[in-house]
């Protein structure tokens, strides 16, 4: 969180046209009218989360998640597995179609093993004062907000031992771009 993980994604699509999926936009997906979870998750919240217009009502749902420990779970029991398994027939469409680099972008890869999945993880770190500064300024996020979202974070520790390759973006763009750019030549070589 803050670590700047869209300019990375960014500069995989634009130079080396990486497909990239990120999991936000499929559980969003899901959640549209027609989708996937639609029902389960106004059976599990009630109609009062249905607009006008058919949409879910995103502030109601998690309103009520931050209270509801329960409605919280079961939501998450409902959309962690669509979103992985749209996330693997996602994949498998990318192959078929010859994509060469595809790039899943998760808040719980590894929480969620998507890394089973993926030929190699990176991790896309920032300091800590970095990290505040961006949420601070980009997102108008408080301290304590940041600090309860990274609390609730698995470690650095944990990451890094984790992943494949990490990248330090707390420096320039030029810098982070580098970073990626060796790495790509290191995987293009093999």
């Amino acid at each position: 969180m803050g670590s700047g993980k869209s300019t990375v994604l960014s500069y995989l699509e634009e130079k080396y046209g990486a497909r990239v999926i990120r999991l936000d936009d499929v559980s969003r997906a899901l959640l549209l009218p027609g989708g996937a979870c639609v029902e389960d998750t106004v059976r599990i919240f009630g109609q009062e989360i249905v607009r006008e217009d058919g949409t879910l009502d995103r502030a109601k749902i998690a309103a009520v998640i931050f209270q509801d420990e329960e409605k919280r779970k079961a939501l998450d029991a409902l959309i962690h597995p669509a979103v992985k398994a749209e996330t693997i027939r996602l994949q498998k469409e990318a192959e078929e179609e010859g994509v060469r680099y595809l790039v899943i972008e998760a808040a719980l890869l590894l929480e969620e093993k998507y890394n089973a999945i993926c030929s190699e993880v990176w991790y896309i770190y920032a300091d800590i004062a970095t990290r505040y500064s961006r949420l601070e300024s980009s997102r108008g996020y408080s301290k304590e907000r940041i600090a309860g979202m990274m609390a609730s974070q698995l470690s650095e520790e944990t990451f890094r031992s984790s992943c494949d390759f990490t990248i330090d973006n707390s420096g320039s763009e030029q810098e982070t771009h580098a970073a990626v750019d060796c790495r790509m030549a290191e995987l293009a070589a093999v």
